[in-house]
């Protein structure tokens, strides 16, 4: 399959959406951030919260917010909140700007902070818990208090997981990749989860806690 064609496709049936990544930036004035997701991992967290409607969603990682916003527009008929973990507080200031401007502000709590030290004090459950932190080393390293999180039944959910195979084997991608696989496979071997990892964006995990 010609997936670049096939994403071109797919992106010309949802270009009349009323937010799409393009022009959250474009409205965004901090210039300098992490990267954020792409439209169809923006789609795909929305489809996923209409599906499951969780009340309580934890981000680690949320640059200017792009996917705190995609999120929080899916939660708020129902009254869901988010919880979002940035380091960078001039980053997180912004977000919190964009919150605002978007109107969803009110369905989030912004947390700035390292993540290492905020999730091993968090003692509340979540329905879902999304990675997308700028250091990928994180994921496995917060792999276990992830889980403790969530509840049963409840999502993990993972962006860029698919970098072992992705980004090219140079000296400064070398750690990144290993801590993705390192991740990878404790997702996959964990027995308290069963998940899949899709060719979405740089590739998209979804796990479900089994009940």
């Amino acid at each position: 399959m010609d997936f670049k064609k096939a994403s071109a496709y797919i992106e010309s049936l949802y270009e009349k959406r009323k937010l799409t990544q393009k022009q959250y930036i474009e409205t965004t004035e901090l210039k300098d951030f992490g990267p954020v997701i792409d439209d169809d991992v923006a789609r795909m967290l929305q489809v996923l919260i209409t599906l499951v409607r969780p009340r309580r969603i934890l981000e680690i990682g949320t640059s200017v917010g792009f996917s705190t916003v995609s999120m929080a527009k899916a939660v708020k008929s129902y009254g869901g909140k988010i919880t979002t973990i940035e380091f960078d507080a001039k980053v997180a200031k912004q977000a919190i700007k964009n919150f605002e401007r978007e109107k969803v502000a009110g369905q989030i709590e912004v947390r700035i902070g390292d993540a290492r030290e905020i999730i091993p004090i968090l003692t509340e459950e979540y329905d879902l818990i999304f990675q997308d932190v700028g250091d990928k080393n994180l994921y496995a390293a917060l792999f276990d208090d992830c889980v403790r999180l969530l509840k049963p039944a409840g999502l993990l959910v993972a962006e860029d997981t698919l970098f072992p195979v992705t980004l090219f084997p140079v000296f400064k991608w070398v750690k990144m990749r290993e801590a993705l696989a390192e991740f990878n496979k404790k997702v996959a071997d964990c027995p308290l989860l069963e998940s899949t990892l899709l060719p979405i964006g740089d590739g998209f995990t979804v796990a479900v806690k089994r009940e």
